[in-house]
C-alpha cells in the first residue's frame, strides 16, 4: 500500500466519522428541542435550549469540517466553511454559557 492509497483511506474514514457525527448531533439538537419546547419548567427549558445550541454548535462545526474535507478548490466553499465555523463556535459558547446559567438556578 503506497502513501497515496493510505491517505484515501484516511479521507474516506475521516468523510465517515463526521457524517456519524453529524447525525448524531443532529438528533440530539432535535430531542433537546422537543424536550426544551414540552417541559413547563423554566429551569429544565433552559437546560435543554442550552443544550440543543450546544450540539447545534457542534453539528455546524462538523458539517464545515466535511465541507473542508469533501470539496477542493473554491473560494466559495472556504467562506461558506469559515461562516459554519463562526456560526457553530457561536452556538457554542452560547450553550455552554447558558448551560452553566440554567445549571446554577436551584431547583
Amino acid at each position: 500500500m503506497d502513501q497515496k492509497e493510505l491517505l484515501t483511506y484516511m479521507v474516506d474514514a475521516l468523510e465517515w466519522v463526521f457524517g456519524a457525527l453529524i447525525i448524531v448531533t443532529c438528533f440530539l439538537s432535535a430531542l433537546n428541542s422537543f424536550r426544551s419546547r414540552r417541559t413547563s419548567d423554566g429551569r429544565l427549558r433552559g437546560l435543554y435550549a442550552s443544550r440543543m445550541n450546544i450540539c447545534m454548535g457542534l453539528m455546524l462545526i462538523f458539517i464545515a469540517g466535511l465541507l473542508m474535507i469533501l470539496f477542493t478548490g473554491s473560494s466559495v466553499k472556504v467562506v461558506i466553511g469559515a461562516l459554519f465555523i463562526l456560526l457553530g463556535l457561536f452556538n457554542l459558547f452560547a450553550g455552554l454559557r447558558n448551560h452553566s446559567h440554567f445549571a446554577r438556578l436551584p431547583q
